[in-house]
């Protein structure tokens, strides 16, 4: 399966995609890590970078307390990042053992762009109805390649079998505004 290459532009429209959270997140820059005269940057800019990334890069911990990260693809949708991987794989019984997870995206440079940190629960998602849902938005995102079918509370890829669905509220989100100015804005959900 491969994806299109969608590099990340510095800064997205300032509305909100329809899928953003109903309710902002209280949102502050840190000026310790911060240019001067910089300013938060706007929660509906922040789920745009995420709702558009193409990747994400996931951590779990593994029962031993190791650390563990992968990169994969996702959905952001009804204000949580969704992400899929197979019952058996490393990050999924490192979730078995514990749900707190971080997700980061953004662009591999250090002039530009804006990175996201989004810092979680990883709850699995079962509903038929939502899994549908999500599996049309896998597909309009990442193209007839990720078509999933939904079964037993799972996607279901004819070539892949079997995968758990996992949705991850923010808590907490940190944005890294990269490039004059610099900036470090805090999202905190309550």
């Amino acid at each position: 399966m491969s994806t299109t290459n969608h590099p990340l532009p510095d800064r997205f429209p300032a509305s909100p995609p329809a899928h953003a959270t109903a309710r902002p997140p209280a949102t502050e820059l840190d000026a310790r890590y911060s240019s001067e005269g910089a300013s938060a940057r706007p929660w509906p800019e922040a789920a745009a970078v995420l709702a558009h990334a193409p990747l994400y890069w996931l951590s779990t911990v593994r029962p031993d307390g190791r650390p563990h990260a992968t990169p994969l693809i996702g959905v952001w949708s009804d204000g949580a990042l969704h992400f899929c991987t197979g019952p058996a794989e490393r990050k999924a019984r490192n979730l078995t053992a514990n749900p707190e997870v971080v997700l980061t995206t953004g662009a591999n440079t250090l002039d530009s762009g804006f990175d996201m940190v989004v810092e979680g629960r990883a709850d699995r998602v079962t509903d038929h109805g939502r899994l549908t849902a999500l599996a049309r938005e896998w597909e309009a995102k990442y193209g007839a390649d990720w078509h999933f079918d939904v079964e037993d509370g799972s996607f279901v890829q004819a070539e892949a079998g079997h995968a758990h669905v996992f949705a991850v509220r923010p808590r907490t989100a940190f944005g890294f505004g990269k490039g004059e100015p610099y900036s470090q804005t805090r999202y905190r959900f309550m």
